[in-house]
């Protein structure tokens, strides 16, 4: 299989391929340093990278793809226990790291290897094929330890070649983020999809709405971020003019990760002119949907099938859903040339995760238009709430929550109740903490707005909501 990569050893040399801050490679500087890393690895069967946010990790891992290496990202901030069962599960021989960094006792008994980046050997001829593992990346584990998916060279290079499709990405583009190095969001479309492209990638180390500003002041053409980012985007841009003028600079602004809430979606259009794109995936599957640069970038949608994916909505028995009618819920699955091939070391949950004919499981619940447009409402474990014989996504009712001008954050859970089967829950951070909105209050707002099922039932108060390292609320916290 050919390179992932062709500008490192066809396009421009010169051309700047990574900044992170004031350091920089060109395509021919990181073809040369990736090369001299990829001789001292080559052979390994997994190499393990500390993920930091650093010019080092970019170069590691590309470095082991170019030498058909799998690379197991490891977030830093993982405690010992976690470390110490994605190092027993995946057996990688060697750990990838920057020279300054100082890491834990989980990774004494690896072999380290430092990352140089001025190193200086040309690339190595790819011997590897498109089921070869390109990368193993380890999910949250909410419902136990966390499981390796083994995404294959195939479903990286066909997720960023139909991204490349979707938002007319090309070497031109130059793309903004400040997104962790150890998820799909980051790694594989924040780093590898601009190298794939031949084009360019700033990172922030930090994500910072000053820092974006610059960057797309400076000639950034795209902006990647999740909710939480444009949350504080959205917050910031009544007080900031020239926040406001640099995202109107930008060709394409994309979130991903959760669901965008559409009172940020508005408050960013109505300051900027700019609408976020939305785009949907998983580790398990990188990426299945988005809207369109070319389309209709409707707030609270993550577009249509990407090309080559195919996905339906089922009903709770599998049934596929049929006619499309923007109310109908069911769960997301999807098929296609995305997917991962295996949960590593678990075939059990590997066989559980599709159906006979192939169709992989997401869990994720949503609606979709007769247009083919699907819009999220939440988790299947999580999201799907059951009262009074409707089913219910949590998502609509914390996007009308969030339109309240008492109401700051807000989740949406379900909780037993004996006459409705589950009541709905509302867990909100307020405005003015000194003065919260009532429950009376909230259910009159999301009825009014939604339906009358929809409304909550209760309420509390909380200072923040409990989110994990990419800005998703944890759910599962939330217990009366």
């Amino acid at each position: 299989m050919s390179s992932l990569f062709p500008a490192l050893t066809a396009g421009p040399a010169g051309r700047v391929a990574l900044s992170f801050g004031d350091r920089t490679l060109t395509y021919g500087e990181l073809g040369a340093a990736a090369g001299g890393l990829a001789a001292r690895i080559g052979g390994a069967g997994r190499a393990a990278v500390w993920a930091t946010p650093a010019l080092e990790t970019a170069v590691a891992v590309v470095a082991a793809l170019e030498a058909g290496v799998a690379a197991v990202p490891l977030n830093p901030k993982s405690g010992e226990k976690e470390l110490g069962h994605i190092l027993s599960d995946c057996a990688p021989t060697v750990v990838l790291a920057a020279a300054g960094d100082e890491l834990p006792e989980a990774l004494g008994d690896l072999e380290r290897v430092d990352v140089d980046v001025r190193g200086a050997a040309p690339l190595p001829s790819a011997h590897a094929s498109a089921e070869d593992p390109a990368l193993i990346v380890y999910t949250s584990g909410t419902t136990g330890p966390p499981k390796g998916a083994v995404i294959p060279r195939r479903a990286v290079t066909h997720t960023l070649d139909a991204l490349a499709d979707a938002w007319q990405w090309t070497g031109e583009d130059v793309l903004v983020h400040g997104l962790p190095l150890f998820h799909v969001h980051g790694l594989v479309l924040g780093i590898l999809g601009p190298l794939r492209r031949g084009g360019s990638v700033r990172h922030l180390g930090r994500f910072g709405t000053e820092g974006v500003a610059r960057e797309l002041n400076e000639g950034a053409t795209m902006m990647f971020g999740v909710p939480t980012m444009y949350h504080r985007v959205a917050q910031a841009l009544p007080e900031d003019p020239g926040l406001a003028q640099a995202l109107g600079k930008a060709r394409l602004l994309v979130s991903g990760s959760a669901a965008l809430p559409v009172h940020d979606h508005e408050r960013i259009t109505a300051a900027t002119g700019q609408r976020v794109v939305e785009r949907y995936g998983m580790t398990e599957t990188l990426m299945n949907t988005s809207v369109r640069a070319d389309g209709e970038a409707r707030a609270g949608t993550v577009g249509v099938p990407l090309p080559g994916v195919e996905l339906r909505l089922v009903e709770e028995d599998g049934t596929p859903i049929t006619s499309y009618d923007g109310e109908t819920v069911g769960e997301i699955q999807v098929r296609g040339p995305n997917l991962f091939t295996e949960y590593l070391n678990r075939p059990d949950a590997t066989a559980a995760a599709f159906t006979a004919d192939g169709w992989f499981r997401t869990g994720d619940m949503a609606v979709r238009e007769a247009d083919g447009y699907v819009r999220i409402v939440g988790r299947k474990a999580t999201d799907l709430i059951k009262s009074g014989g409707y089913k219910i996504g949590a998502g609509e009712i914390e996007n009308a929550l969030l339109e309240h001008p008492g109401v700051r954050e807000a989740a949406v859970t379900g909780e037993p109740d004996p006459d409705l089967g589950e009541r709905i829950v509302a867990w909100i951070v307020p405005s003015d903490p000194q003065s919260p909105p009532s429950i009376e209050e909230l259910a009159d707002h999301v009825a009014a707005r939604l339906a009358p099922h929809k409304r909550p039932r209760r309420v509390h108060h909380l200072e923040a909501l409990p989110r994990n390292d990419m800005g998703k609320i944890m759910k599962r916290a939330l217990t009366s």
